[in-house]
């Protein structure tokens, strides 16, 4: 397990709208991710929604967090998109939770913005994909016997493998003890990735909200999620949002082949803050035809 020394926050930190905390010196994605959740329903009264919606008691499940009035909620409706990576449903970078603070680092400070404006809030967990299970013996000697080679090539093969696993098994034991099993991932129905994801959360939740006014905030990675639900339900997006707000996206409309009503909605309706060191909504050249970018 790998260890990070970490101090106090410092006194800008203090005037936070949250209160600041001292981590421990081993700090791991677990302890902030667990932490960040229990901030998403103690303190923004966000509830934990499982995923798929119909799933039987032996499969994986995700999650998303919603508040009570998000699918009642006339009027307006906000959806928080992360980027990908580790970050998980509140966060949007590791980075600036552990160096910076919590504001800058999670997506609390518009969950809390958004329900004093009266606004319904619906948070994806885009990178919440898969669980990981221990290989049987089965599994293990079923992808090692697998091969059309000799037998002796395979033999000399399958002793130089050993023993390499063994040294790479002891270094992996001395990294991270409590790793010491095989593990195969297994996807979550649906929700297998975030493009799936973000079309399952539309169709099962957004598409079904009451709110006249739906608002997407989406970063990194999370803009090109929105951009292939888009593709993949144009004329309910087209009808349902109102404007989305995009933080440095990676989504690029030639590699999608977003179609030319695509590009000209997002135009309109969509802008996208980048880094850059010019000051705040300055307009920021792009080779893509799609929405405005400024600097953020």
């Amino acid at each position: 397990m790998e260890e990070m020394e970490m101090g106090t926050y410092s006194e800008r930190q203090q005037n936070s709208m949250l209160t600041p905390i001292t981590f421990p010196g081993a700090l791991t994605e677990q302890i902030i991710t667990k932490y960040i959740y229990e901030l998403l329903q103690n303190e923004c009264h966000l509830k934990r929604v499982t995923l798929p919606v119909d799933a039987i008691e032996t499969e994986p499940k995700s999650f998303i967090f919603m508040s009570e009035d998000a699918l009642v909620n006339p009027d307006k409706l906000l959806v928080l998109i992360h980027g990908n990576g580790v970050v998980r449903a509140g966060q949007w970078a590791r980075r600036l939770i552990i160096n910076e603070d919590l504001d800058s680092g999670t997506q609390i400070p518009y969950i809390k913005r958004a329900i004093e404006e009266g606004y319904g809030v619906i948070v994806l967990n885009p990178n919440e994909n898969y669980i990981e299970v221990e290989k049987t013996k089965a599994q293990i000697q079923l992808s090692s016997d697998i091969s059309d080679e000799p037998a002796e090539k395979r033999e000399r093969k399958d002793k130089i493998q050993k023993e390499t696993k063994k040294r790479r098994d002891f270094y992996e034991k001395y990294r991270n003890p409590q790793k010491e099993k095989e593990t195969m991932q297994i996807y979550i129905r649906d929700n297998g990735s975030p493009e799936e994801h973000a079309i399952y959360v539309w169709d099962h939740f957004i598409s079904q909200s009451a709110a006249e006014n739906v608002f997407f905030v989406a970063h990194s990675y999370g803009g090109l999620a929105f951009v292939e639900l888009m593709i993949q339900r144009e004329a309910e997006v087209k009808n349902r949002v109102t404007a989305v707000a995009l933080t440095d996206s990676v989504h690029n409309v030639w590699h999608q082949e977003v179609g030319k009503t695509i590009r000209e909605w997002m135009r309109e309706n969509c802008c996208n803050w980048v880094s850059s060191s010019e000051p705040l909504d300055t307009s920021v050249e792009s080779m893509l035809p799609d929405c405005p970018r400024v600097s953020a």
